[in-house]
């Protein structure tokens, strides 16, 4: 793969990472039980935000990085 391309890569990891978020977070809302779960289902949401969305994030970054650096 061509080095001016690479940042497709990394974009498409993030929108995987971005449909792991909804398909976790889908899977959290059809398992929460309020009786006997302490958390609110706000707090399983973050969780998985964390877990998926900050890393999409960052690897989106590194995409626009990467894209702009070669296609200069």
């Amino acid at each position: 793969m061509d080095r001016k391309n690479i940042y497709k890569v990394f974009y498409g990891f993030a929108v995987l990472l971005a449909v792991g978020f909804c398909v976790g977070s889908s899977v959290d809302f059809y398992q929460y039980d309020e009786m006997s779960n302490s958390a609110p289902f706000r707090l399983f949401v973050a969780v998985r935000g964390i877990e998926f969305l900050l890393p999409g994030l960052i690897l989106f970054l590194v995409g626009r990085a990467v894209k702009r650096k070669y296609n200069k």
